[in-house]
């Protein structure tokens, strides 16, 4: 395929999806990712497309957010990649609480299968793969429906999480950075999100590589609120997420990697990162903003400084600074 053509084909590939990441673009033309790399950066020098870190997303996408079908074709084996490790973290029993996103509809798939759980969610797609679950309450908040994610935002679904108090907080986001943490696009999103962050001891974010150093318009969660980063290893070339990835970890954020040195149970950090990471503790940190000591709704194991048990669902490595 000629040059003229790939970027033909890339850019229409973006017109149809809104964002759509280098791997999948180099799947689909058939080429290297350094290939379609440099098509990329051709096409945003006419200004046809934006370039976002292992991705590519139509101009103006500083403030465009995907609707769900767009989204839902984007990193897909990421995505459950990392649903697969999250759901590690959840244990029988627990309250939690799961925001919207394709990646937290992967995980709430996979938490039906955890008894004893109560799920709070203002995402219609999380409630939905866990409606025939027979061992977990589902708890809605009110609101009004955002037909782009169809998730419940406003006024509304924040009154009715207040007085609210779980365990954890399963989110995703348009992007995240060391320095500014999760974002959003749409600014009910956002505030919604921020509402779930506060009911929550421990804040477990969910984000694949190509999330990883995008910045977007409306903060959701600071990184010192995050506790833990469950990911996906990003690809040999990529040093700007492997440098996230680091800057996250220098402030304290747990780094769960799924799939790492390839092994699908995430119990390694990305291989550039190992000789780093022996010089690091491997124990949890202390509780942080937003965690409240003691909570009746933590795990024991949380409560005493130490990483859950991951039994079947695999282990996590964490990653901190002493």
């Amino acid at each position: 395929m000629f040059a003229a053509e790939r970027r033909q084909l890339i850019l229409e590939m973006v017109r149809a999806n809104g964002a759509v990441s280098l791997r999948e673009l180099a799947r689909v033309v058939q080429t290297s990712e350094v290939t379609v790399r440099r098509d990329v950066r051709a096409l945003e020098a006419e200004g046809l497309l934006d370039r976002r870190h292992g991705g590519a997303v139509l101009p103006g996408g500083f403030t465009r957010e995907s609707g769900f079908p767009q989204k839902s074709h984007l990193a897909t084996a990421e995505k459950t990649a990392i649903a697969d490790l999250a759901a590690g973290l959840v244990e029988e029993g627990e309250a939690i609480v799961v925001g919207a996103g394709t990646t937290t509809q992967e995980l709430a798939r996979r938490l039906a299968r955890v008894p004893g759980l109560t799920v709070v969610t203002n995402s219609l797609l999380v409630a939905q793969a866990l409606a025939h679950a027979n061992r977990v309450e589902v708890v809605m908040t009110g609101g009004t429906l955002r037909g782009s994610n169809y998730a419940l935002v406003g006024s509304g679904a924040e009154q009715s999480l207040q007085g609210l108090r779980v365990s954890k907080a399963f989110l995703s986001g348009s992007g995240l950075t060391a320095e500014r943490g999760l974002s959003t696009s749409n600014m009910l999103s956002a505030s919604v999100d921020r509402a779930l962050v506060q009911a929550a001891a421990e804040v477990v974010v969910l984000a694949d590589h190509t999330k990883l150093g995008t910045d977007t318009m409306f903060q959701t969660v600071p990184t010192d609120v995050i506790t833990r980063l469950v990911t996906d290893e990003p690809p040999a070339h990529d040093d700007r997420a492997a440098t996230e990835l680091q800057a996250l970890a220098d402030q304290g954020v747990q780094i769960a990697v799924a799939g790492a040195s390839g092994n699908p149970g995430g119990d390694q950090v990305p291989a550039r990162q190992q000789q780093r990471q022996q010089r690091r503790d491997v124990s949890l940190p202390g509780p942080r903003r937003g965690q409240v000591p003691g909570s009746g709704l933590r795990s024991a194991s949380m409560m005493n400084g130490e990483p859950p048990a991951g039994g079947e669902r695999g282990r996590v490595a964490d990653m901190r600074r002493r």
